[in-house]
């Protein structure tokens, strides 16, 4: 698999001097397998860039759009996706079903004329959407698990499995156990203890890669329970706890500077060495591309 970086940022764009190393686009990453299928996890504003570079490279395009959820941060580049313009290109386009509206009518809804100047329905690729519950799914030669995130608004987690490599896409989540807790004696952290966390913990279990939120800071979190983020001890707690080989931290806040970014991985790290088993972690940033 070849996964590449298009936005990592979380909530709003925040373009400027002190995101340039990191970023400031909204979640799109892209995925490749070993036989050239796409994928695509969220159409941030991230996903904008992306499509210039698909058109660049020429011939139809066609792939596979998993959306985490459908919040602004993970569906405003949407519209601007300039290979869905282009007739002959097809793509198909995933989320957790929503017993309310329909995924399509949720995307058409961003591009009324009240809000934009080009409907859904003019697009001129072919786009399928298909609504997806908790379950295993068999996409473009991958093998796909899917489970259920803990934010406020439907959102899911994607689990591909392809080349014998493992991929977990898990952003926008908030812990059950909302109070980071503090290493014991031996160095390791007394994870987990909710059912919800456990499962999240299989879920996620000798992935690869996971590409997880991390949007705060431990003494941060208390403020923001409730708002369906993680902190980025719990993340790496998880990680170790399901014996994860690399861990990419998500979804950065929009107050985050660069510097803080690098502050924030630098603590993940310092986390990780202490409870051991050799997790490597970075910090997602535009532009990254990793072989997995």
């Amino acid at each position: 698999m070849q996964v590449r970086f298009w936005g990592t940022r979380g909530s709003i764009a925040v373009p400027g001097p002190t995101t340039v190393r990191f970023g400031g686009n909204t979640s799109c990453v892209e995925m490749r397998t070993a036989a050239g299928e796409l994928f695509i996890f969220d159409s941030g504003t991230g996903i904008r860039a992306l499509g210039q570079a698909l058109l660049a490279a020429g011939g139809p395009v066609r792939g596979h759009i998993l959306l985490s959820h459908t919040h602004w941060d993970h569906i405003q580049g949407f519209p601007f996706f300039a290979p869905a313009f282009v007739a002959g290109n097809e793509f198909t386009i995933y989320a957790g079903r929503d017993l309310d509206r329909d995924l399509e009518s949720v995307l058409a809804g961003q591009m009324e004329y009240t809000y934009f100047p080009v409907r859904l329905a003019d697009m001129g690729a072919t786009v399928h959407f298909r609504d997806l519950d908790e379950g295993e799914y068999a996409i473009g030669g991958a093998r796909v698990q899917v489970q259920y995130l803990n934010h406020t608004s439907l959102t899911m987690g994607y689990r591909v499995q392809a080349d014998d490599r493992v991929l977990v896409y898990a952003t926008d989540t908030e812990p059950h156990d909302r109070t980071p807790r503090p290493l014991d004696r031996r160095g390791q952290a007394l994870w987990p203890v909710h059912e919800g966390d456990r499962r999240f913990v299989e879920f996620i279990r000798g992935a690869d890669l996971l590409i997880t939120d991390a949007q705060y800071l431990a003494e941060e979190f208390p403020q923001k329970l409730g708002w369906g983020h993680s902190s980025v001890e719990h993340a790496v707690d998880f990680a170790v706890a399901a014996q994860v080989r690399r861990l990419a931290l998500f979804h950065h806040d929009p107050g985050r500077t660069d510097e803080g970014v690098a502050t924030l991985l630098a603590r993940a790290q310092a986390r990780a060495a202490r409870q051991g088993g050799g997790l490597e972690i970075l910090a997602a940033a535009e532009g990254l591309t990793l072989t997995i």
